[in-house]
């Protein structure tokens, strides 16, 4: 029973944190509680213990968000892949004249964790790292879904992106706004990112040329981190 006990009070501090780490806006004690369906002063405790270990900040405002324990935190288990990552985004981005970005998987969401926008257009879309969003709608997530093997009742997209080795999508996320995206194999020869361009739904985009170029990127970047250049067709090997 305390070990149950001990992995639950785990379960409960690591959830905070994401949510913490995530939260559009700084939660309060009584959101937070509300978050993790448990009473305000279980929360609170929650919220005191990850305070003392430097994970959480509460500001004048009261309200929580990252300390800067889990910043640097995150920092470090993040700087392989961006560092990675941010050459090929800068030539991405330079190459198509559209913002590029890498998102990863968290639970059933794509999150962002850098950008790069184009310095020689005249106007561009602005895409920052911490957006959010469904793992199976958009071309990232539908990306990261792609890389990996096929399951039962998958979008029909996500067969596609397999075959061709990108995705893309209009309007799933932000009306208006399009996306390009490809998978990124680490050194397991898992999925552990997708690399992204966005740009206006109504422009004219030739998705051919931008999906292989963003295809391209994913490789060089799967290969900095010491992973295999991903098989732009591995339906091939599918039984």
């Amino acid at each position: 029973m305390a070990q149950s006990n001990q992995n639950q009070t785990l379960d409960r501090g690591l959830t905070a944190l994401e949510l913490i780490a995530f939260a559009e806006a700084p939660p309060s004690i009584d959101e937070l509680a509300g978050m993790l369906d448990v009473h305000r002063s279980i929360a609170y405790r929650i919220v005191r213990t990850l305070e003392e270990h430097g994970y959480v900040d509460r500001p004048a405002h009261g309200r929580c968000v990252p300390g800067e324990r889990l910043t640097a935190l995150g920092r470090h288990a993040r700087v392989p892949l961006q560092a990675a990552a941010l050459p090929e985004l800068t030539a991405l981005a330079e190459d198509l004249g559209m913002t590029a970005f890498i998102v990863t998987r968290v639970g059933d969401e794509a999150v962002t964790l850098e950008s790069v926008e184009p310095r020689t257009t005249a106007a561009h879309i602005a895409y920052r790292p911490g957006n959010r969003h469904a793992i199976d709608r958009g071309a990232p997530g539908l990306a990261l879904l792609a890389g990996s093997a096929p399951r039962r009742r998958e979008r029909r997209e996500v067969a596609e992106a397999r075959r061709r080795g990108w995705a893309t999508s209009s309007g799933e996320v932000i009306p208006g706004l399009a996306s390009v995206a490809s998978w990124v194999r680490g050194p397991r020869d898992d999925v552990v990112a997708a690399i992204a361009c966005v740009f206006l739904a109504a422009a004219d985009v030739d998705l051919d040329e931008a999906g292989r170029r963003v295809r391209t990127a994913a490789e060089a970047v799967a290969r900095a981190i010491g992973g295999p250049a991903a098989d732009p067709h591995p339906s091939r090997s599918e039984p």
